[in-house]
């Protein structure tokens, strides 16, 4: 069984690679969902599924939760007000649109943060504010064996 400290100590190993759309490469480039693949790799092992290329605006002209409905096929579903350690949090950026952003739970000093990539700050652990916080549609635990 991996542990929580496992899953964020891997986390903030990407932290420092450059986003690139589709990547999941560490120190080479990921977007969020690159960055959650390159984590299962690394401590789980082969992906459960091929992730069909896809383009930044993806799910929008379909309205499609299709990032969601992964989460729910391969992840282990949390309760929405849970708080934990390396938990991937999946975000919903406006009301009315799909989810289009996740990262990992974590805390620096005592304050919840998260660790994710996006367009032009690559993988960064950033402040788990209350505008972020808003935003935040499902929480999901990796996989245990």
């Amino acid at each position: 069984m991996i542990c929580r400290h496992a899953f964020l100590a891997e986390a903030r190993c990407w932290i420092g690679t450059p986003y690139r759309h589709q990547g999941s490469i560490q120190g080479v480039g990921a977007d969020c969902l690159g960055l959650i693949r390159g984590i299962w790799r690394n401590l789980i092992g082969k992906e459960p599924e091929q992730i069909p290329a896809y383009t930044a605006d993806w799910a929008e002209p379909s309205h499609e939760e299709v990032l969601l409905a992964a989460a729910c096929r391969w992840l282990v579903p949390k309760p929405l007000l849970s708080n934990e350690l390396a938990e991937i949090i999946i975000f919903r950026m406006c009301d009315g649109s799909v989810a289009k952003h996740l990262g990992i739970a974590a805390e620096v000093n005592g304050y919840p943060s998260f660790i994710h990539s996006y367009t032009d700050h690559g993988v960064v652990e950033s402040p788990l504010s209350a505008p972020w916080q808003r935003k935040i549609i499902a929480r999901f635990d990796f996989p245990q064996e």
